[in-house]
């Protein structure tokens, strides 16, 4: 296994994990290739993310994911010809599956379905990238992993101060659903999907879509923390912008009855209830 980052201070790490590191800049072409006729591996899974270490903001969802965007659509398309050039036999790409379901219709979407764009808000760019990365992935006969909210160690960070802090409410009366994965559930899956050679759309979620007026005061109570407040979305828009407050009261969330039924996949937590107690206990 060859593992990439763009920091060569990360190289010990994951060499100490088991594998060899490369040091490579995702969007730059000629590094990509090299990378990979190097390794000359038999499957290539695309994780590429710039959002670490960010200070979320969800107002301006498209600056925020800026670098995310290109990985997502200029990283992938790099891939893809180096996989090509190197012979490389299959992609396994992480897409998500949290509260992005068309927002049409019921809460629960499956694997079929095309992720909706949001339209009109900052998280337009986002999505917009996401569909690319699908569209380039699945054009291969490779594999996309749509992960629902990731949440363990080091995943939820955030959102814990967040509410810890009370600045993370309930919006409205009208409740979105979003789908969580845990961090180790979602990795396994990931695995399953490499050993398996999966292909299309797979949603790696676990078996309870909930609402933010379900989870939330969970995710609280479990850190030990004051139950959210319930804030106005017209309140919450001026302060976050469209994107929170659709997000909260329009998000869909994701089945997970192909990885279930057909891949075999076993949930360690098949709920976020045990789930994020287990995690913050």
């Amino acid at each position: 296994m060859t593992a990439t980052t763009q920091s060569a201070a990360k190289r010990a790490a994951i060499e100490h994990m088991g594998a060899d590191a490369a040091v490579m800049d995702g969007l730059n072409a000629m590094a990509v290739g090299e990378v990979v006729a190097q390794a000359h591996p038999d499957v290539i899974v695309p994780q590429m993310t710039a959002i670490g270490g960010r200070r979320p903001d969800m107002k301006h969802m498209d600056r925020w994911f800026a670098v995310t965007n290109r990985l997502r659509t200029e990283g992938t398309d790099h891939l893809v010809t180096a996989a090509a050039a190197a012979g490389v036999p299959h992609l396994v790409a992480q897409s998500c599956a949290s509260w992005s379901g068309i927002r049409q219709g019921g809460w629960v979407k499956t694997a079929a379905l095309r992720l909706d764009l949001y339209a009109g808000t900052a998280a337009e760019p986002v999505m917009v990238a996401v569909r690319h990365l699908e569209e380039a992935v699945l054009g291969t006969g490779g594999t996309v992993l749509r992960y629902g909210g990731l949440y363990g160690p080091g995943a939820t960070d955030d959102q814990v101060t967040l509410v810890r802090q009370r600045q993370f409410p309930v919006v409205g009366g009208r409740q979105g659903h979003c789908s969580w994965v845990p961090v180790d559930d979602a990795a396994s899956a990931t695995v399953l999907a490499v050993e398996l050679a999966t292909r299309g759309v797979v949603n790696r979620v676990d078996e309870e879509p909930a609402p933010a007026a379900a989870w939330l005061p969970h995710l609280a109570g479990c850190c030990s923390a004051k139950r959210p407040m319930r804030v106005p979305g017209w309140l919450v828009r001026v302060l976050a912008g469209d994107v929170a407050v659709a997000m909260m009261t329009e998000g869909r969330g994701f089945s997970d009855a192909r990885p279930k039924g057909e891949l075999g996949w076993v949930l360690r937590h098949p709920s976020w209830r045990d789930g994020v107690r287990e995690g913050l206990s």
